[in-house]
């Protein structure tokens, strides 16, 4: 069908061509030869699939990047009822190289870079701002239409737009929240895609059951760097009024207010309850366990700072709230959230920790489908195809991991990267793993196989394009 797919547009490219050029039938007969036109440019070529519109071009040496608007519908089961524009970008190489299509599963970075696969395969990339975050927005927004099938569904149609440009084969990719975007995409769409990388993505099957994170943080990393965490946590709460005075100082000079959440007291309780999470999930615990402050000889001033540096007092404000939105919507509808013990501050805790409900506006209704997760996570466990799921060993979302389908006709995995924590990538595991997951990624490419059998990256490494985007802006978020 892809080929037919492929022919059929080379024709119609064909006959454009013969008609813009002015040659007829009869004249094709002619003696003389007739030069053959100029390829189309690859900006012509993108603005002329229906819906699409240009927002800025960035020059980056070797690529060609696109900002651009795709119009999309509000509903995909009901086209007809209203469309908003889902803003994209393209890194373009070549059309002959395979793509990549990227999604954080929050807004979009508009600026030139390249996921850890578009790296190795040295292919193309399309990455997609997920639907809701702004600008990527309906006006006036109905969230009953904010859920993983409808995102799936965008992403399948900007595939669809985009593969009779992109012909050769496409693996999609996230990490965090689109390690989750990308798993989703390949449960509804399973025909898209010649391949899945998505990176520590979180598989909360059971809301109501979250006794693996609560395992996972009885024995991270040392007992002594835990212990240092857990005394800084007991005691900002012990000294709830005078750092209270600094937040409520600190709020002030920055404009933060707490509407959403309820009062600067809810606020600050649910920071201090996330630094033993936010510690784990980002920080390089070989080095930050001996900057952790001596929690009874600390000033306040000092556990302030820390916690901020880790969680970030600004998370729960209006502020920082409002952006993400649309990301605990969807958690307090279908992704779940965790909900852990921590019995050390248990008998100082007033809210426990916060439902996603807390997070989002009261306006907007909010009901759970406990079902949503279950039948992702069973899909994934019976019928996924060359998927790889990585990891990191010190990440707090990856207790709860998906498993792939096993045997060698499903051709999918899960690794570990030792001591990674949510920055965790192929780069990172050890010993075969590492080879395995590279030659997997370019096999599925479409790379031919003495290539693949050397299972390095293709491309050399760019400092400016291979950054890493986990939004690290909230602990308690993927």
């Amino acid at each position: 069908m892809r080929k037919t797919l492929r022919w059929v547009l080379s024709f119609t490219v064909l006959i454009g061509t013969v008609g813009a050029t002015g040659v007829t039938a009869t004249a094709a007969t002619d003696t003389k030869p007739v030069a053959p036109a100029p390829q189309q440019d690859i900006k012509d070529r993108l603005l002329a699939i229906k819906g699409m519109s240009l927002i800025e071009e960035k020059p980056y040496d070797g690529y060609r990047f696109f900002v651009l608007n795709y119009t999309q519908p509000v509903d995909h089961r009901h086209p007809s009822k209203g469309t908003f524009k889902q803003r994209i970008t393209v890194l373009h190489k070549d059309t002959d190289r395979p793509t990549v299509f990227s999604t954080s599963g929050y807004g979009l970075n508009t600026n030139p870079g390249r996921a850890e696969p578009t790296r190795i395969v040295d292919g193309n990339q399309v990455a997609m701002e997920y639907r809701f975050f702004t600008p990527s927005r309906p006006a006036p927004a109905d969230w009953s239409k904010l859920d993983i099938w409808q995102a799936a569904s965008d992403q399948h149609r900007i595939f669809k737009a985009l593969k009779p440009i992109y012909g050769k084969k496409w693996l999609s990719t996230g990490a965090s929240k689109g390690g989750m975007t990308a798993t989703y995409f390949e449960r509804f769409y399973p025909r898209d895609m010649d391949g899945v990388v998505a990176y520590v993505a979180p598989n909360d099957v059971n809301n109501r059951e979250d006794a693996a994170y609560d395992r996972f943080f009885e024995n991270v990393g040392t007992k002594e760097c835990r212990s240092k965490i857990e005394a800084v946590q007991r005691q900002a709460l012990l000294r709830r009024a005078p750092m209270e005075k600094l937040y409520a100082k600190y709020a002030a000079d920055n404009g933060y207010t707490f509407k959403t959440i309820g009062n600067l007291d809810k606020a600050f309780e649910a920071v201090v309850l996330d630094v033993n999470w936010g510690f784990w999930q980002y920080q390089q615990s070989t080095t930050a366990c001996g900057q952790v402050p001596a929690a009874k000889t600390a000033t306040d001033q000092a556990l302030f700072d820390w916690i901020d540096e880790v969680g970030g007092w600004s998370s729960y404000s209006d502020q920082g709230l409002e952006p993400y939105t649309p990301y605990y919507y969807q958690a307090g509808t279908q992704l779940g959230s965790p909900d852990i013990k921590q019995p050390w501050i248990a008998d100082l805790s007033r809210y426990g920790y916060q439902p996603p409900r807390n997070f989002v506006p009261r306006d907007i209704s909010m009901k759970f489908q406990k079902h949503a997760m279950k039948d992702v996570d069973r899909w994934v466990r019976n019928n996924s195809h060359r998927m790889l799921f990585v990891y990191g060993a010190n990440d707090p979302w990856g207790a709860e991991p998906f498993r792939p389908a096993r045997g060698a006709k499903h051709d999918s995995y899960v690794m570990t990267a030792p001591g990674a924590n949510h920055g965790a990538n192929v780069a990172g595991l050890v010993g075969d793993d590492k080879a395995k997951a590279t030659a997997r990624i370019l096999a599925w490419a479409g790379v031919p196989a003495a290539e693949a059998a050397e299972a390095k990256p293709l491309a050399p490494y760019d400092s400016k394009l291979d950054w890493q985007d986990r939004n690290r802006h909230n602990t308690l978020r993927p």
